[in-house]
């Protein structure tokens, strides 16, 4: 998998448009909705309450496309890949993020040095056979009481699997759905798993938003957010 996204790391933002150029849509806007996410996700769970700041790291992060809508949302983040080359674009472009190489299925860090872990579109490239492994290890690396969140694509969503097919890394991907998600989350040992689903509608107004929210517990959203407390 290295090779594969050493081989992408001048071109994936490129490679990720053409996927979804049928939508009319930017790349920016799919990573300012997560970035927004993230964002409420640390004000509704109270991440912050009692802490000199929030840590996170975000797993499988590649080039760090999500880094630059996250400056103002975390005190500290930290990501991991298993590209070197990816790893190097990102540090070049986000130069205030601390980035490590995964060249294990162990992260590179110790237990419970986390407020949040995040994975962005990242487990569907994991053998299915790894993920609970996958997941056990978000759970060692995140404190008590802090938080996962897996954002994925949503495999019920017919334009999400037309962009899957379009995109030349996601060749080998496979999909998982929330409830999957969810029970992988429970069985790595986090309690409270919920899950929402988001991108349905092609605007960043406040009124669609608004919408979107209401209708997160239906499988309808081009991705979905499973968050749950370690």
């Amino acid at each position: 998998m290295s090779d594969l996204f050493d081989s992408y790391r001048s071109s994936y933002g490129e490679a990720v448009e053409g996927s979804i150029r049928f939508s009319g849509l930017k790349h920016d806007f799919f990573l300012r909705a997560k970035a927004e996410l993230l964002r409420r996700l640390i004000v509704e769970q109270d991440l912050r309450r009692g802490r000199a700041g929030v840590r996170a790291l975000d797993v499988g992060c590649g080039v760090g496309s999500l880094h630059p809508h996250l400056a103002d949302v975390f005190d500290r983040l930290d990501g991991c890949d298993v590209s070197e080359e990816s790893l190097s674009r990102a540090s070049r472009e986000n130069p205030r993020v601390a980035y490590s190489t995964c060249t294990t299925s162990r992260l590179p860090y110790p237990d419970g040095m986390f407020d949040l872990a995040f994975a962005s579109c990242v487990v569907h490239h994991v053998p299915p056979a790894a993920w609970l492994d996958f997941f056990r290890e978000m759970r060692r690396v995140v404190r008590r009481g802090g938080l996962a969140c897996i954002i994925e694509h949503n495999p019920y969503n017919p334009l999400t699997r037309m962009a899957v097919s379009r995109c030349p890394f996601d060749k080998d991907a496979v999909l998982l759905s929330a409830g999957k998600a969810a029970s992988l989350l429970g069985q790595a040992g986090f309690r409270d798993v919920r899950c929402e689903h988001f991108l349905l509608l092609p605007s960043a107004r406040p009124l669609s938003r608004k919408l979107e929210r209401s209708l997160a517990a239906l499988p309808l959203g081009a991705q979905y957010a499973c968050v749950a407390r370690a």
